[in-house]
């Protein structure tokens, strides 16, 4: 597939995907079907921390402890959803998640908090018009209100919300997009959503300040050399935007831990395809609404998820990453892949669904050495 084609199916996607009546199923436009892989940082940086632990959280999580001599690591798996403010995904996704004792992290898209007639409190970086977002705004004042409800449930639940930082500015819509952002650009887009967060808090979101410790890039872009200052500058701690060959353990990126999405092999296609909702899509037919296939499809995702797991499981044992977006994208098909997958996989044996702050606060625990042993292993491949 060529350059030409991927960005023009992405602003295809920008274009049919905008504004909806309804404000909350509204998803992100997905990322371009083949992510590059890019190299790492040049700069390690300094190691980032999250608060330790508490007391009562370690009571709640046996698995949150030092690993004695000999003992493996539990399999991770870390469900991650950009834009993050469909109720009806919620309503899906946290009963499965409380039954299962799982926790999963919403990639909070802060234009979303903003409703439309809000618009020009939005400053986009890089020169770009006031008031613009590639995703539109969240809707009216009743519908932020509502949405600041059913977050709240959100977090009391224990599950952890970052940044999918506000406009969605992908190489396929307006431009200067976020794949030629300087640090200066991207300092100014986490402002941006820190304001639109503190205006929100000031209306009775629970949203703590200093909660965000992360995010996940729009369509997987970004110089990294430019974000990744900018983001650790800003207090973030983690990014999980970069793509990897097979499950990779977490590396520091200038400052930040990189959650790398893997790139993985579907075992119904037998090609490679980034593992998140959208690419998968795009491997199966092209990103075509065939709705009538939706059963196909999420067969086909769900047995590709399992195969993932059971690699890593068996192998170097590193958080596996779930990237997704809350959309009914060719009949839910690939929603229901992940509310299947998230039911099946979260009581497994010495596996857990945690959020990102949990792997770290779990990572702080352990002996460096040791975790640079777990570095050196080679990436789980299905």
């Amino acid at each position: 597939m060529t350059t030409g084609v991927a960005l023009a199916l992405a602003l295809v996607l920008v274009m049919t995907l905008g504004p909806h009546k309804d404000q909350e199923s509204l998803p992100d436009s997905g990322p371009l079907p083949m992510a590059p892989r890019l190299p790492a940082p040049k700069d390690a940086g300094p190691t980032p921390t999250v608060p330790a632990p508490t007391a009562e959280q370690v009571a709640k999580q046996p698995w949150m402890h030092k690993l004695g001599p000999g003992e493996k690591p539990p399999q991770f798996v870390l469900f991650s959803f950009d834009g993050a403010v469909s109720k009806q995904h919620w309503d899906k996704v946290l009963p499965i998640a409380k039954e299962k004792k799982a926790h999963v992290t919403g990639l909070l898209s802060g234009v979303y908090m903003l409703a439309e007639q809000d618009n020009l409190l939005y400053q986009p970086p890089a020169g770009l018009k006031r008031g613009v977002s590639d995703i539109s705004f969240g809707g009216t004042k009743q519908d932020i209100t509502s949405r600041i409800g059913y977050l709240n449930q959100v977090i009391d639940d224990g599950h952890e919300l970052g940044t999918h930082y506000n406009g969605h500015f992908c190489s396929g819509g307006t431009q200067p997009s976020v794949d030629k952002w300087d640090n200066a650009a991207w300092s100014q887009e986490l402002d941006q959503f820190k304001q639109i967060v503190d205006k929100a808090r000031a209306a009775g979101f629970k949203l703590a300040d200093g909660a965000v410790r992360g995010g996940r890039t729009p369509c997987l872009e970004g110089n990294w050399d430019q974000a990744f200052p900018a983001m650790a500058a800003h207090g973030l701690v983690y990014d999980t935007s970069k793509v990897a060959l097979g499950v990779q353990w977490p590396s520091v990126q200038n400052g930040l831990y990189e959650f790398p999405m893997p790139e993985v092999r579907v075992p119904a296609l037998g090609k490679q395809v980034v593992m998140m909702d959208f690419n998968l899509w795009y491997s199966l037919n092209g990103a075509k609404e065939e709705p009538q296939r939706a059963p196909e499809f999420s067969q086909i995702v769900f047995d590709t998820y399992k195969s993932v797991h059971q690699a890593a499981l068996n192998g170097n044992r590193a958080p596996l990453v779930i990237g997704n977006h809350f959309n009914e994208w060719n009949g839910s098909a690939f929603s229901n892949a992940m509310e299947q997958f998230l039911g099946y996989v979260c009581d497994k044996p010495e596996t857990v669904c945690a959020t990102y702050t949990e792997v770290i606060q779990w990572m702080q625990l352990q002996d460096p050495a040791v975790l640079d042993q777990f570095r050196r292993l080679p990436a789980a491949r299905n």
